[in-house]
């Protein structure tokens, strides 16, 4: 099968989202770095037309918006499949992709990880106090409701990982790197024992933002990835 490339800044969750299942489906790829800025310039605005990464090319097919790049994955490799077959689940997992996209990185991460880890890194610049503390409300409900699904479930939609996992798991991780992480979780054991049997997995223990920086320096060769039977053996609890 033809290598999958990605294009994107390291430390990008969205990206990372996608290079773990990548990872989990034992596919081979390559990352194209991108540098802070060069999103909104040509030749990028010619992938993706919004100025957003990442961005799949998979020989002569190029593809933006992370859901529709996990899902394509999910049919382009059929195995291990991360599309739960009970309907039921399938929905859970479609619901909470959605709250992943349109509540936890809109409203949570791209203010609380912006301001503590990516404009500090990237910009130099220092993080915007009123903004976290604003945002920390919405902040407290998501995580909140992201605890509710893993009560009766090791995963978020299912008994086994789905897109849906892969999907939020970067967020949440990065945000575990912020000092709001103690207050968010103080309630949610839950959800921080889910990051801890998702971050035990290969495919986040090879997709850090170190991690793919170095990718992207080496970006002539494929990843060098564990195949899904080695990914489900990550799982250590």
């Amino acid at each position: 099968m033809t290598a999958f490339t990605l294009y994107t800044i390291p430390g990008s969750p969205c990206a990372r989202a996608v290079l773990a299942t990548l990872i989990e489906k034992g596919a081979s790829f390559r990352v194209k770095g991108l540098t802070p800025g060069s999103h909104r310039q040509e030749p990028h605005l010619s992938r993706h037309p919004f100025g957003k990464m990442p961005v799949l090319e998979h020989g002569d097919f190029s593809l933006y918006e992370t859901q529709a790049i996990l899902r394509y994955l999910d049919r382009q490799v059929p195995a291990p499949c991360l599309t739960p077959t009970d309907v039921r689940e399938a929905a859970r997992m479609d619901q909470i992709m959605g709250i992943s996209d349109w509540y936890l990185f809109q409203r949570v991460s791209a203010v609380i990880c912006f301001q503590r880890v990516i404009a500090p890194r990237l910009m130099g610049i220092a993080p915007d106090e009123a903004a976290i503390a604003k945002t920390l409300p919405f902040a407290h409900t998501t995580f909140g409701v992201l605890n509710r699904f893993l009560r009766d479930t090791p995963f978020l939609a299912s008994g086994a990982v789905t897109l849906a996992d892969l999907l939020v798991v970067p967020h949440i991780d990065m945000l575990s790197a912020t000092p709001e992480w103690g207050i968010l979780t103080r309630d949610q054991p839950d959800l921080v024992q889910w990051l801890d049997r998702m971050n035990a997995r290969a495919s986040l223990r090879n997709t850090t933002w170190d991690e793919v920086a170095t990718l992207a320096k080496q970006s002539e060769e494929p990843l060098a990835t564990a195949g899904p039977r080695g990914a489900e053996e990550q799982v250590t609890r």
